[in-house]
């Protein structure tokens, strides 16, 4: 029973730290605020996560394990979702439509770099999945024929990072210059993406049901280790 409760306490505090970073922004949103809209005292905030930026870590994991999940669900659906452009395609749309990734990731840039500094730290195994998943991805396309190979795989990959991370962004800076719905804009991020990195414009989906199996494999297993790690955090 005592574990049953110490996720249940975990839930909620999750969910009020989730809905005054919503309503506040991550600079107005306190510990102690966070506890008292989950009612509990701050010291039992703190029995499940050392610091605010971890709790506030913690919100953004487990939007990013539903995130993994619809990811999944795309690429099972059609083959071609293996592919970068495809793949950061679906993450613009995830993100325009989930208001907690939206609401870190657009609050503050040093918002974002001292919880990437957190996750190294309380989510190594995770961090570096990812990282592993998104490499191999490159590497297999590659090897299939499906993405060049003029550049290195770690420079293709900084080029996906880098050139998803200025869509998201744009998304607060540039909104006065932004087609107006967010598949035009999501459509974009695939067609510079697909330009820069892959082979076919339109490519044969035997093709990518080929390389597929392994990929979705990958990308199972990093969703698997998100909800692990969820379920982790809400048990400390």
């Amino acid at each position: 029973m005592e574990a049953a409760e110490r996720t249940e306490r975990g839930e909620r505090i999750l969910d009020a730290a989730c809905e005054l970073l919503l309503a506040w922004g991550y600079r107005r949103v306190t510990t102690d605020e966070i506890a008292r809209r989950a009612d509990v005292g701050k010291g039992t905030v703190y029995l499940h996560w050392k610091t605010k930026d971890a709790l506030l870590l913690a919100v953004v994991l487990r939007a990013k394990t539903a995130q993994h999940r619809r990811q999944l669900e795309r690429m099972r659906a059609d083959s071609r979702d293996i592919l970068p452009s495809r793949l950061l395609r679906g993450a613009l749309l995830d993100f325009v439509e989930d208001p907690v990734l939206r609401a870190l990731y657009l609050d503050d840039s040093d918002i974002m770099g001292r919880l990437n500094d957190v996750a190294k730290k309380e989510m190594a195994e995770l961090v570096e999945t990812g990282n592993q998943t998104l490499r191999s991805q490159l590497a297999d396309l590659r090897a299939h024929g499906l993405v060049r190979e003029d550049l290195s795989v770690d420079r293709q990959m900084y080029t996906c990072l880098a050139t998803a991370g200025g869509f998201f962004q744009a998304e607060v800076l540039f909104p006065e210059r932004a087609p107006g719905r967010p598949e035009e804009r999501a459509d974009l991020l695939c067609h510079t993406i697909r330009t820069a990195l892959e082979t076919h414009a339109d490519p044969d989906p035997r093709l990518t049901a080929v390389a597929a199996p392994g990929i979705i494999a990958r990308y199972a297993r990093l969703e698997e280790l998100s909800r692990q790690e969820t379920r982790r955090q809400l048990r400390q």
